[in-house]
């Protein structure tokens, strides 16, 4: 078999992306691989980058005995008969991640690069980072939050030194000083730092090297950038400046921040015109779907019933959680019950055909189903509950919480949290109203600016201290699902599409999101 160099490096350069590298027999088994698709060669290389990347490895350098059973598999769902075009096109179109599977990144602040956590403490086992991990590793946690944000603000030109000498007064520049700095200092300064309270009635502002007491009473906004006079008395107080998302990812250097693989330019090339003539295509995300609620079960069929006579159904149908009217706590017995209505709702989706065949259904728990703890990230609904309704839907997808999706060229974040109700009361300072008094917009911006899906205090919000990157929003996504229980909300902030879909168990409503235009329809049902 002869292979040109340019195939070769494309190969290299494709895994290389994803974090693989090679022995020298796996290169091969991949270039006989790619010989079955002459026409095709690209797609069929991301196809099985995708089966890889999404396979439990013990190692990211790649053998010919794993490369050998993944190409295996694909083959042969390549040659059976009822293969078609679409499922290729499908599985480039729809890249559904579970967060427990991203790459963790740290920020080298004097090189000013962000580099791969070290593989040493990747699970040989599960191929991933340990649950349960070190006093060291909740350091952190705290310090790659904060080196994000400061890499972030570093380059904001507000917050920044003038490359040139310039006529600007020390009380005009906005420049960023560390909190040591502000020993023996008079006049104002900027500082930047988290908020913290390390001892009874007492707020302070941390950041890596210090921590200093401060006095919030006469500060106006809330959090994060401080403006500092020599008394300790904040003046002004935001959030640090957002950066565009293009911006973000000129300087991660093709990083997979996201996760489901860094698209080169002609793939995205491609995804986009494909994205642009899908005009048809449209998400349908529902909350707080309680299988154990008769009415909440009538109203889906009716949901279900009115989308199997459209012309075009809808593509993907997310169900986030709850999936119980009740907590699945410890004090919970009706597993069984539970396990027999997912098996109900997998029959009543199986009793419309064209939805069965040409859609797809991605199941996402909420705060309070099925598992370990109420710590964030929630792992997918345990096996036990959903293999009743696979038999009826066997491509159905089951992911964490929050879960992160690929849609053509748009990334899309959904988390079912209740978070509008608990960022409130742990709000130091009440938001300005100038500009809005929604509560759902400043939580938006909240999060956006913070880079992270749940900057609360880990006391009143546990995350697990090795998976806190799975909860930031760096860069940007496309669009952030914040499902609440309180009233559904759409909002477009710096090009980021915003929405809360409700919650339709309580007040029948639900969320309709187009790509093509980027546009969110609020429904509901009536009565």
């Amino acid at each position: 078999m002869v292979v040109s160099g340019r195939t070769r490096k494309k190969v290299q350069h494709k895994f290389k992306l994803r974090g693989f590298t090679f022995k020298v027999d796996a290169m091969e088994e991949v270039l006989a691989y790619l010989a079955h698709f002459p026409n095709d060669e690209d797609e069929a290389l991301d196809l099985l980058i995708d089966e890889m990347y999404n396979k439990s490895l013990h190692s990211s350098i790649l053998d010919r005995e794993v490369i050998h059973d993944v190409v295996a598999s694909l083959l042969e769902a390549h040659a059976a008969p009822d293969n078609s075009a679409r499922s290729t096109s499908d599985h480039a179109v729809l890249r559904v991640i579970d967060v427990f599977h991203i790459h963790r990144f740290h920020y080298d602040g004097i090189k000013k690069v962000f580099y791969e956590y070290a593989t040493s403490n990747i699970s040989l086992h599960t191929g991933k980072l340990p649950i349960h991990g070190d006093a060291v590793d909740k350091a952190a946690l705290y310090r790659d939050r904060y080196q994000l944000l400061f890499q972030r603000i570093s380059r904001d030109k507000y917050f920044s030194r003038p490359v040139f000498a310039t006529e600007m007064t020390e009380s005009e520049s906005c420049e960023i000083t560390s909190i040591q700095s502000l020993i023996g200092c008079t006049g104002r300064r900027w500082i930047m730092g988290v908020i913290s309270q390390l001892e009874e009635g007492q707020f302070y502002l941390e950041d890596l090297a210090a921590a200093v007491p401060i006095d919030l009473s006469n500060s106006i906004s809330f959090m994060q950038l401080i403006y500092y006079y020599w008394l300790k008395v904040v003046n002004t107080c935001g959030f640090p400046p957002l950066e565009d998302r293009e911006v973000s990812l000129k300087l991660l250097m093709g990083l997979d921040f996201f996760g489901g693989g860094v698209l080169s330019n002609e793939e995205r090339s491609k995804l986009l015109e494909m994205e642009k003539a899908a005009v048809n295509h449209m998400l349908v995300i529902l909350s707080d779907v309680w299988l154990d609620n008769e009415e909440t079960m009538e109203k889906l069929a009716v949901v279900f019933d009115a989308y199997e006579g459209v012309e075009v159904v809808p593509y993907l149908f997310i169900l986030m959680g709850n999936f119980c009217s009740r907590p699945c706590h410890f004090a919970f017995h009706s597993y069984s019950n539970l396990r027999m209505q997912f098996g109900k709702l997998g029959e009543m989706i199986a009793s419309h055909p064209r939805l069965k065949e040409q859609s797809k259904f991605l199941l996402i728990p909420g705060p309070d189903d099925a598992g370990s703890s109420k710590v964030l990230p929630r792992c997918a609904l345990p096996k036990y509950l959903t293999e009743e309704f696979q038999k009826h839907i066997p491509n159905a997808i089951f992911s964490s919480n929050p879960c992160r999706v690929k849609f053509y060229t748009q990334e899309i974040v959904f988390f079912r949290q209740d978070l509008l109700y608990r960022m409130r009361r742990a709000s130091l300072i009440p938001p300005p109203t100038e500009e809005t008094n929604d509560h759902f917009e400043h939580l938006v911006v909240t999060i956006t600016h913070q880079s992270h899906l749940c900057p609360l205090p880990l006391t009143v919000q546990p995350i697990i201290w090795n998976y806190d990157h799975c909860l930031r929003l760096y860069p940007t996504p496309h669009m952030i699902v914040l499902a609440d229980k309180s009233e559904q909300k759409s909002f477009k902030y710096t090009g980021i599409t915003c929405v809360n879909p409700g919650s339709f168990s309580s007040d029948n409503s639900f969320a309709v999101y187009r790509p093509c235009t980027q546009e969110v329809e609020l429904s509901a049902l009536d009565g």
